[in-house]
Order: structure tokens, then C-alpha cells, then sequence
């Protein structure tokens, strides 16, 4: 069984000591998200969990754990999410510099092959438009260069609760958001430019590229389809089978089958496009 830590709620930033604790018992509870009623016990013994899969904006805290870590045998890899986006859609987050110097430190202490970065989502506005992306994700790429393999990439989706919060900020003047896709669902012809930079720039810095539930058209621009919680490369690090696909995502998704151990709620990153937040 893979552990995802989590989907649902940034638990290395934020409650990554609780995460500690249940660790220590061997076990937490989780709610179905749907059902309220429906607790289900998942287990977090070595014997049970084959490898944790952790999702965070701030490494931080498990680079501290890490050597505790990886005394107790724990296998896992980190994703870390950095976008370097104004405060407008990112009001808490963690300073760039500061992330980057974690995934340093874990890819020092792990290796670049469990340090994963996701510049996700990918929002064209008034404030990120195409130059600022190119710009953006350039500077990024070249400070995490030799800290890792893989940059995971998707565009943004418009969820209810993110939708409505990106119209209070369009109401008000402070953001206008554009379009990624035409009428027919298709790419825009900018988007399209957009992304092929990205792939360029990812390959300038000796970065893999991949998406993450995206459509055929992102294969076109250089950029192969990809898992977040990746079958393949669970069994290249440890020889764990965790093949075939998680049905319970999104459709294109390609993610493993996993267990989230996260819930949803309101979270103090305050990230106005967070497709989790309550």
C-alpha cells in the first residue's frame, strides 16, 4: 500500500509533527470526505505502508526529520510545490529561497531521484502572464537544477470554490484572469507557446518535463504524460510493485493506487486557486 501525504491538506507544512505521532502508533483514522460516518483505519507499519509519498510548499520540516526518517526504514519521496506567484494568489507561503534550500538538503540527503518539483497550477493572468512565467520558471529551474530530476507540470482547473474566489479578485480589480483554452476545448495558440518554452527550459536544465492529467496536446510540445504518485518510479527505488491506476482520479490522471491520509478544511497558506481548500 502507497501512503499519499496528502491530496487533501499540506501536512508536511503544517501538521507534520502529528504525522510524526501517528507514525509512532502505526496508524490514523481517516474520514471519507463524502461521508462523514465513514471512518476508516489505515495502517502506517513498515509491514502494511510500502512507501510514503509526501505532497508540501515547505520541505522544511521533514528535511529536520529526515535522518528519523530514514532511521525507521520509511521510503518516500517529496513533492514540493513552487510556483513563486504574487501574494494575491499565494498570500502565505514560504520564500522561495528557503524552499529551494530545503529540496537542496534532501536531494543532498536522499538524492535528486526522491526530490520532485510540481509548478502546478500553471494560471495565466494580469500578474503571471506568458513573460512572467517564462521568466519565473527559468530562475526557478536553474536554482533547482541539480536538486532534481523531475518537474511536474499542469494547467489550472476550474474548481467551484477556486472559481469563486478568483471572481471576488476579478470583481474587485485585483486580478484579471485569461483564457488557456478556445471555445473547442483546445489549447489556445499562447498557452501552447507557453508550455514549449516550459519544455525547452526544463531541458536547458537538464530537467525531465512531464504533465499531470493533461490531454494528448501537451505530448506535442515536448512534454510526456506523468504520475504524481508514480508506479515506476516507486518500483526503480525500491522494487515495490505499485502498478496500474488509481480509478478514484481524475480521469487522465496516471497516479498509482494510494491511500490519502489528509482531510479537507480551511488551511493558512490561503492560496486563492487551491482546488482542497474549504
Amino acid at each position: 500500500m502507497i501512503i499519499s501525504v496528502s491530496r487533501r491538506c499540506d501536512i508536511p507544512r503544517f501538521q507534520f509533527d502529528w504525522f510524526m505521532e501517528r507514525l509512532e502508533a502505526g496508524f490514523t483514522d481517516v474520514t471519507n470526505p463524502f461521508n462523514r460516518g465513514q471512518v476508516r483505519r489505515v495502517s502506517l507499519l513498515p509491514g502494511d505502508a510500502d512507501a510514503f509519498v509526501f505532497w508540501t510548499r515547505d520541505p522544511r520540516p521533514i528535511l529536520l526529520r529526515a535522518a528519523e526518517l530514514e532511521e525507521r526504514g520509511i521510503r518516500y519521496y517529496v513533492m514540493t510545490t513552487l510556483t513563486g506567484y504574487p501574494a494575491v494568489l499565494e498570500p502565505d507561503v514560504p520564500a522561495a529561497e528557503e524552499v529551494i534550500a530545503a529540496m537542496e538538503g534532501l536531494a543532498e540527503k536522499l538524492g535528486p531521484e526522491r526530490v520532485v518539483w510540481r509548478y502546478d497550477p500553471i494560471i495565466l493572468s494580469s500578474c503571471t502572464d506568458e513573460a512572467f512565467h517564462s521568466r519565473n520558471f527559468r530562475a526557478l529551474a536553474e536554482a533547482l537544477g541539480a536538486s532534481v530530476c523531475r518537474v511536474i507540470v499542469s494547467l489550472y482547473d476550474p474548481y467551484p470554490a477556486a472559481e469563486r474566489r478568483l471572481f471576488r479578485l476579478e470583481k474587485t480589480g485585483t486580478l484579471g484572469m485569461m483564457p488557456l483554452y478556445g471555445a473547442d476545448g483546445s489549447l489556445l495558440p499562447r498557452t501552447r507557446e507557453l508550455l514549449a518554452d516550459l519544455a525547452g527550459i526544463a531541458r536547458e536544465t537538464g530537467m525531465e518535463i512531464r504533465s499531470c492529467a493533461e490531454g494528448a496536446e501537451f505530448l506535442s510540445l515536448g512534454i510526456e504524460p506523468g504520475a504524481c504518485i508514480d508506479g515506476e518510479r516507486i518500483r526503480r527505488l525500491w522494487g515495490i510493485e505499485a502498478g496500474g491506476r488509481d480509478t478514484n482520479q481524475r480521469p487522465l490522471c496516471r497516479c498509482a493506487p494510494a491511500t490519502d491520509i489528509g482531510r479537507y478544511g480551511p488551511c493558512p497558506a490561503g492560496c486563492a486557486y487551491c482546488y482542497a481548500r474549504r
